[in-house]
């Protein structure tokens, strides 16, 4: 017995497309104006989808074809004579045009499927796809997630226009191996490029070329995707190696992975994440195609499971760990790249938070650690350990040098030394060649994460220098106990604070264990965070908005910090 279509799953998603659908369909010719090429063989797609399903008001309409077909010369013109497409930062980019050709190849299966209304969609569409065919054949890519896209984009042109050569080289990006950790992770870690990119991709190729073992990397990843899923309605990215590191990614690009896994295979887990992807209402125009091209997405969910509370998971590839309760969802991050790379880059994990902490409405986006300490930037734990369940230890040590003299055999008469990066700076100086003096500075953060929050022990050791701690919390709540000073700021010295948004509310204690007493507002100059020289030198920032608390002092320093969220009790 199949399982019956979920009708009110496939209106949401046709009244989806249809937002977008329809002021296109309405005046196609003053909607073109600077679209991207990617933009534009997206609404082709939407538009012929629409035109395709009866549960649209596009259904059968001409204007849908003709802002098709408007859409399609546009796309046309910015197609380059290799078959790439012009336009964004990355030039004649196979990868980037991959990302158009996969929503090319999709339109065309539709159209194919139309009748003669779309007899001229569809011949511009195959125009089009086989234009690029070539180039993304032999393209090359620079970031993990490309040899997806692009191996996606070629299994699509092979689905529709049969290509040994096409398949042989997805083939061959496929034989480096899908980048997927033990934990269900891909390397660059992201929640925006797994969701967007890594994700739908494999799932494609898992079906054109019947490969299982993709499949499979895909539930892999959605299992552990469970385990990041916010309290909000976002998704973990403070482990990342992309952009989204500091951004917040919403759940509802997941949808239809977890929806078509939940139905295939009934996991209830998967199930109850896809209702929380749709929570807030569909508005994904690109759901349409999706649900035409793999109709097992409109059948109904099976029963999602009662999430289990406390629940807790650590990610030692990534050096993550979470707690979720009642009352608190406390997470622990030490896995930065930037202690074993000594630098800031794009595909790097760079961000300093260390802890999050969500208490319903109230909510501790970042806890970090500064320290002047030439210039080094903020505590990046280079190890985290689990000392027992819920329990943790994260440390760097920081070392750098004053240099000595040359030796006399390395000595030259001109002066002219190499340039060489030491680390903290570049300079002519031959620094591997001198005798070194060094300093050292160690930090440890041990964090007891609670019920109802973390306790926090930080100790600063090694020579006197400046520390703060910023908490940042999300706006929209009332700072109580804290000094104010200036600028969405507050400095804590005795405690407690507390940050309350309605009813819920999160509690700070501090304690000095051991050190100096803390500083007070007049000390401006210790409290504030220091993104470091890599930053700093080319007038950057990595620093946090929000309202901000500081603690801080001189080192070396043992503090004690209690993190308490308190919400009311739930009535039933």
């Amino acid at each position: 017995m199949s399982t019956p279509l979920d009708h009110e799953f496939v209106r949401a998603v046709a009244g989806a497309a249809d937002r977008s659908a329809a002021p296109l369909a309405a005046d196609p010719d003053g909607q073109l104006a600077g679209v991207t090429h990617r933009a534009l063989a997206r609404r082709v797609k939407t538009l012929v989808a629409a035109y395709r399903s009866p549960d649209s008001a596009l259904h059968g309409s001409g204007y849908a074809v003709a802002a098709a077909l408007a859409h399609l010369g546009a796309l046309r013109v910015a197609q380059t004579g290799t078959g790439l497409f012009a336009g964004g930062d990355n030039v004649q980019s196979p990868p980037d045009s991959a990302f158009t050709v996969n929503d090319v190849c999709d339109a065309h299966v539709l159209a194919a499927g139309a009748g003669p209304e779309l007899r001229d969609v569809t011949a511009a569409l195959a125009e089009i796809a086989g234009a690029a065919s070539e180039s993304l054949v032999v393209g090359g890519v620079h970031t993990p997630n490309h040899r997806w896209e692009l191996s996606a984009a070629l299994a699509r042109l092979h689905r529709s226009f049969p290509d040994d050569r096409l398949l042989d080289r997805a083939e061959e990006w496929l034989a480096e191996g899908v980048d997927i950790d033990a934990e269900g992770l891909y390397s660059e870690r992201s929640a925006v490029y797994a969701s967007i990119v890594t994700n739908p991709a494999l799932l494609l190729l898992a079906e054109v070329l019947g490969r299982g073992d993709l499949l499979d990397a895909v539930e892999r990843n959605l299992a552990a995707t469970l385990d990041l899923i916010r309290p909000d309605g976002t998704v973990e990215t403070v482990h990342s190696r992309r952009q989204d590191q500091r951004l917040s990614c919403a759940l509802w690009p997941y949808l239809p992975h977890y929806r078509l896994l939940a139905i295939r295979t009934g996991r209830g887990d998967f199930a109850r994440a896809a209702r929380l992807a749709a929570a807030d209402g569909i508005d994904d125009p690109d759901l349409l195609a999706l649900t035409l091209l793999t109709p097992d997405l409109c059948r109904v969910l099976p029963a999602p499971d009662v999430e289990k509370l406390p629940r807790d998971r650590y990610l030692p590839t990534a050096r993550l760990a979470a707690h979720v309760s009642a009352t608190a969802h406390t997470v622990v991050y030490g896995g930065s790249d930037v202690p074993e790379h000594r630098r800031i880059r794009s595909g790097l994990a760079c961000n300093p938070t260390f802890l999050r902490l969500f208490a319903g409405a109230a909510v501790l986006d970042a806890v970090r650690l500064s320290r002047v300490f030439f210039d080094l930037g903020p505590f990046r734990a280079a190890d985290m350990e689990q000392l027992a369940d819920n329990r943790y230890q994260l440390t760097q040590t920081l070392t750098t040098a004053y240099y000595q003299p040359l030796p006399k055999d390395r000595r030259r008469d001109d002066g002219a030394y190499r340039l060489v990066d030491e680390g903290r700076f570049s300079a002519a100086m031959a620094f591997p060649d001198r005798p070194q003096d060094e300093v050292s500075h160690t930090t440890r953060v041990g964090v007891d994460m609670r019920e109802d929050g973390a306790d926090l022990r930080i100790d600063i050791s090694g020579p006197s220098v400046p520390w703060c701690l910023e908490l940042t919390f999300r706006p929209g709540g009332v700072v109580a106990g804290a000094a104010p000073i200036g600028d969405g700021r507050w400095c804590l010295t005795t405690g407690p604070m507390t940050y309350r948004v309605g009813d819920d509310e999160i509690r700070v204690e501090v304690d000095v264990e051991a050190g100096e007493p803390l500083a007070g507002p007049d000390r401006g100059d210790v409290l504030r965070y220091d993104p470091g020289q890599d930053y700093t030198v080319v007038g950057g920032t990595d620093a946090t908005t929000g309202d901000r608390v500081y603690i801080g002092g001189n080192g070396p320093r043992t503090l004690r910090v209690a993190l308490r969220a308190r919400r009311p009790a739930p009535v039933f």
